[in-house]
């Protein structure tokens, strides 16, 4: 997702702590480390280390003294050392077992576990409370340690055949430590509101600000770092989502081990030690849960995946007596880079990893990813449990206040749990100045505009799709067209288009005019006119926003249009929740640009007048939005997706010539699995009753051309369409089309050639009532069914690819070879 991208530049730009001690716990006869032992300093501040053994413990004050301990081992004590920050910790097993549980036959964490998952609903906030309602303060930065960075100058050179020449002078990673000791790289602050009632939990943000933006990039906002309830069946890291440890069937999918026992919050807790049981280190989560030995509730959780990145998420509870219940009180969330066989290129720079560190390790000069984090830190006060909580404007998950962007500082100082400190201050000030010097946002609006296909010049956005395209008919079709933008009016836009064929010799063009009548529903009123031509018997759907393309190669082969000249007035609304719609009022007159003649009840039309009304509705029921300042974002993208439309003519107003009605359905499902693998799933469906017109039946998009050979007949591929049927070798006035893909992961050949593997099934089904209306072109029926395979083999070199697909069922060909279609692919990446 182009947001990811956004998010992964602050991250690529490479804990100030006034005491840390750093080190790794491993055990004495084996040397390996041990993941998650307890770390006790003499001050009672609790730490653990991680799925590597090493820990990190970071306190305001100095201490003297840290405990280490471990279940089966015997406990350590460790004194500090003088200018010493680094302690390899070893212990020794114990010759007696612990028995803190004691089960028969079984591993004492699963007995633990399994009363854990029994007790999910009680123990769950969202399940227990009938409302509940907290601020909370969120803190972001990107940042690295100072003090990890050498901050040499090194001379940089190079080999020549007299031998080594000096070439430069590297001062990179001294300016880098310059930096991060003054200021942190990013830095961004949110205060929330939470409010749970009728199960719909919803954030309003009361206040944001981000260093180096005015107006804040909404899409960072709404990054779903870690889940926000550790009772989730799907735990979310990152954007990613992992089967919990303490789902239903968690016991399938993760080994448990008992480490110790810890006291929290007055309570006696068990420490489980999970890791999932597949090989690969990033197949899914590792980390501990600390489990009360009272009601079996989560008292405190750590979630890790280590891979490209290291990913740590931790959730801190406070158990509430009243309630007998451990209510969430912080979060805290942290990226450090992990390893990786290939450095990484994104948005024109390289991260570099050392590769496999077992076979041929070299190690690199290290560069300023290797020492940059993000850290996120929630805390939650204020909390209140069952009151009367009436939720508005339900809808959106996410709302962000018109006022949250331009708090005072009072406002901060009241919610910040400590108050800024001068790396914070400056960075503020640093990247303020920053942005400005640099016209970042400037860039990034731009960088937005062209993402979804607009080239941004002042008040008008020039559309990049209506530049340049080549069809059959109309040969190259050149034109220029766009709207208004914000800085025109926020309330107010023109849009419009005109286009001239090199083939057709003929001008097309478009203007319309609307006005926004709703703020939150996004609800725009308008009029248009348009004059151009369209694919005959092409379902479009009108509340469809086609994805940007360079070219969209499918129409190249297409011969037949119509043209169409159309008044329509619309409204389109988000009014009903999660929705969008469009609702079009218009006149069109038709002419077809081929051989076709319209034979109603002995009454021939060549063309034809059709009035209509039509409403457009895509309908996300699962999808998660988010109500921002500029509009509404869908901010989590869930399957399934519908989409309706329904068409209906209006008899004997303004010169219609016919009679009746369209249905058309479509949903989509993707599903995406943690090992870079995808499944998709497309439905359509069409029902059309009365004079229908053949230029507005359907065709199932066709994609092959009628050539002798399979080599005449290679073309671009299409994304859904049918790639061994023939233009206009089928209409149907309904018909039913499902598609199946599924895409495995990426397979490194040689080091540039890495393809992605598809394969791809479709089938349709289709009837054409009263075949006999329709004079000038010779077609078949789908009444038998139709069937198509293949597989694609995508990305193979830069973006290119090569599919091959065959033909199968009632409606194959009798010449073998005439059922295989040859298809050339390609995938642009657009990073911002």
């Amino acid at each position: 997702m182009k947001q990811l991208c956004v998010f992964f530049f602050f991250l690529t730009l490479s804990l100030q702590a006034q005491f840390q001690v750093n080190g790794i716990v491993k055990e004495s006869t084996t040397n390996k480390p041990l993941p998650f032992a307890t770390i006790t300093t003499t001050d009672g501040i609790n730490s653990i280390s991680d799925v590597d053994g090493k820990f990190s413990i970071v306190t305001p004050i100095p201490f003297t003294a840290f405990d280490i301990s471990y279940i089966g081992f015997t406990k350590a004590r460790i004194t500090l050392e003088k200018n010493k920050n680094y302690y390899v910790v070893m212990l020794s097993q114990k010759t007696d077992d612990l028995n803190e549980v004691v089960v028969p036959d079984e591993n004492p964490a699963l007995a633990i576990i399994r009363k854990a998952i029994e007790n999910k609903d009680n123990n769950n906030p969202q399940k227990k409370l009938y409302s509940f309602e907290f601020k909370s303060y969120k803190k972001l930065i990107v940042s690295a340690n100072p003090d990890s960075i050498d901050g040499r100058i090194d001379s940089v050179f190079v080999q020549k055949s007299s031998g080594d020449q000096f070439s430069k002078i590297d001062s990179s990673e001294y300016k880098f430590k310059d930096i991060v000791r003054q200021q942190h790289l990013f830095q961004t602050e949110k205060v929330s509101q939470y409010q749970f009632a009728n199960s719909t939990l919803k954030e309003t943000i009361l206040g944001t600000k981000m260093a180096g933006f005015k107006q804040p990039v909404y899409e960072i906002i709404a990054f779903n770092l870690q889940s926000f309830s550790i009772y989730d069946s799907r735990y979310e890291l990152f954007e990613t989502k992992y089967n919990s440890p303490i789902a239903n069937d968690a016991l399938k999918d993760y080994n448990y081990k008992l480490l110790d026992s810890l006291i929290i919050d007055g309570r006696n807790t068990y420490m489980i030690y999970f890791k999932n049981k597949k090989k690969r280190r990033a197949s899914g989560l590792e980390g501990v849960l600390y489990i009360d030995q009272n009601n079996f509730a989560v008292a405190k959780a750590v979630m890790r995946i280590k891979g490209v990145l290291d990913i740590s998420g931790i959730h801190n509870f406070k158990y509430i007596p009243s309630e007998k219940l451990w209510f969430p009180t912080d979060k805290t969330f942290k990226i450090v880079k992990g390893k990786n066989d290939d450095d990484i290129k994104i948005l024109g720079g390289t991260i570099q990893f050392d590769g496999d560190v077992e076979n041929d390790f070299k190690e690199r000069k290290k560069t300023a990813s290797d020492f940059t984090y993000l850290l996120s830190q929630t805390n939650n006060f204020e909390i209140q449990y069952n009151i009367p909580i009436q939720i508005k404007k339900s809808a959106v998950t996410i709302e962000i206040k018109d006022d949250a962007v331009n708090k005072p500082e009072a406002f901060w100082d009241t919610y910040r749990k400590d108050s800024l400190d001068s790396r914070s201050q400056k960075t503020y000030l640093a990247l303020d100045s920053l942005s400005i010097k640099k016209r970042i946002e400037s860039r990034l609006r731009f960088g937005r505009k062209i993402i979804n296909g607009y080239l941004p010049i002042g008040k008008f956005d020039l559309d990049l799709r209506k530049l340049f395209s080549y069809n059959n008919y109309e040969g190259f079709r050149l034109g220029i067209g766009g709207t208004t933008n914000e800085r025109f009016s926020k309330n107010f836009r023109v849009e419009g288009y005109t286009a001239y064929g090199t083939k057709d010799n003929d001008f097309k063009y478009n203007l319309g005019i609307a006005a926004r009548v709703g703020k939150f529903t996004n609800s725009w009123i308008g009029v248009s006119y348009t004059d151009d031509l369209r694919e005959i018997a092409s379902t479009v759907f009108a509340i469809d926003k086609k994805p940007f393309k360079i070219y969209d190669p499918r129409p190249i082969n297409i011969s037949t249009f119509y043209n169409y000249v159309t008044w329509k007035t619309f409204i389109e609304t988000k009014v009903i929740p999660k929705t969008e719609s469009l609702w079009e009022l218009s006149r069109t007159a038709v002419e077809p640009q081929f051989n076709y003649i319209f034979n109603l009840n002995g009454k021939l039309y060549p063309n034809y007048v059709m009035t209509t009304a039509m409403v457009s509705l895509r309908w996300n029921p699962f999808s998660d939005y988010m109500q921002t300042p500029t509009g509404r974002i869908e901010v989590e993208k869930r399957f399934p997706k519908f989409t309706f439309q329904y068409t209906q003519s209006l008899p004997k107003i303004w010169q219609n010539d016919f009679e009746f009605s369209k249905i058309d359905f479509k949903t989509e499902y993707e599903k995406k699995y943690l090992n870079g693998q995808k499944t998709s799933l497309l439905f359509e469906a069409g029902y059309s009753f009365g004079a229908i017109p053949l230029t507005h039946l359907y065709n199932t998009s066709p994609n092959n051309i009628t050539k002798e050979t399979i080599i005449q007949r290679i073309t671009f591929s299409g994304k859904n369409s049918f790639e061994t049927m023939f233009f206009n070798e089928f209409f149907s006035s309904q018909y039913a089309y499902f598609q199946f893909k599924h895409g495995f992961s990426r397979v490194t050949l040689f080091k540039k050639i890495k393809p992605s593997l598809v394969i791809v099934s479709r089938v349709a089904w289709g009837n054409l009532q009263n075949p006999e209306q329709h004079i000038g072109l010779d077609y078949k029926t789908l009444n038998k069914g139709y069937f198509e395979s293949g597989i694609e083999l995508n990305q193979i070199y830069k973006g290119l690819g090569l599919g091959g697909f065959y033909r199968y069922g009632p409606n194959q060909l009798s010449k073998f070879q005439d059922n295989i279609a040859v298809k050339i692919s390609f995938v642009l990446n657009i990073g911002l």
